[in-house]
């Protein structure tokens, strides 16, 4: 009998894995669902025509497929490949912009001490709490005196100065992670501060490094209300201000086709970009919100 009841006490715990298991990946599959039920509508609608007076809406499987959505969001104002180009211009300016500055800024207040470092660090925090929508127009006023409105430059210095504070942070907190004793090693064996810090400090945080990039494309390929401010030429808008424009419509119509086209070619780049660096995403948050 003991010998059954050390068999019913080893199954039960296993028993029990199996369920959460199932339960956590059904939870998981019925979640996942729900968000890729309008992705889905939006790629099969992009590929139906509009339907006419008296005609029935789209159907979940069409009759027949078409590239007409596309060809007409590809014939709106300048075209299709200029605004994407404007929205991945943005989006890698900003990308590599705040890269530079956060992990310098990041391992500077991580690693170094040096008289207001706290207030520092703080008052970057503190640009967090500031409503972004009232600060806009004291900042068209400065770009507007350094000549860069209407610019891609301008508007992803303005971007910029938006995503600095969660990437100081973030990447404070995934150097902190780093026991120093490592880089302390690196200077016995002979290595510089900036050797120490390109060949052993940045490696081992990639993670973070990969999190604030994907946070910083996601957002700023997503931007609308800083594009709109700053940018006045139409061939110099972005995907989210020129689908805004296409959903107004003439004289009240909106071609629902030609506007689901427009949101899958909008949402595919950022599907693929997060789907291939998720594992990093994950860890590179984890970290800093372990050591925050």
């Amino acid at each position: 009998m003991s010998s059954i009841t050390r068999d019913v006490r080893r199954r039960r715990p296993r028993a029990g894995r199996v369920v959460s298991t199932t339960g956590y990946h059904l939870f998981s599959g019925i979640v996942a669902t729900v968000f890729l039920i309008p992705i889905l509508w939006a790629t099969v609608r992009s590929f139906q025509a509009t339907p006419g007076p008296g005609e029935h809406l789209p159907a979940w499987v069409p009759s027949s497929w078409s590239l007409d959505n596309y060809a007409a969001l590809n014939s709106f104002g300048g075209g299709t490949l200029v605004y994407f180009w404007n929205s991945l211009s943005v989006a890698v300016i900003v990308v590599v912009g705040t890269l530079v500055i956060t992990v310098l800024a990041g391992y500077g207040f991580a690693r170094y001490r040096f008289p207001g470092k706290n207030l520092l660090f703080g008052s970057t925090l503190l640009v967090l709490m500031v409503p972004y929508a009232t600060i806009l127009i004291p900042l068209f006023l400065v770009v507007s005196q350094l000549h860069l409105t209407n610019t891609i430059i301008g508007l992803a210095l303005v971007q910029i100065m938006f995503h600095l504070p969660f990437g100081v942070f973030l990447m404070r907190n995934s150097f902190e992670s780093i026991p120093k004793e490592i880089e302390e090693a690196a200077y016995v064996d002979g290595c510089g501060p900036f050797t120490a810090f390109r060949v052993i400090a940045l490696p081992l945080v990639t993670p973070g490094i990969v999190t604030v990039a994907l946070f910083g494309f996601i957002a700023s390929w997503n931007e609308f209300l800083s594009p709109l401010v700053f940018l006045s030429g139409q061939n110099s808008y972005t995907l989210p201000v020129m689908l805004a424009n296409l959903s107004s419509g003439q004289y009240g119509e909106v071609d629902y086709g030609v506007l689901q086209a427009g949101v899958v070619i909008t949402t595919v780049p950022v599907l693929l970009l997060y789907l291939f660096l998720q594992r990093f995403y994950v860890a590179g948050l984890v970290n800093g919100a372990l050591r925050g």
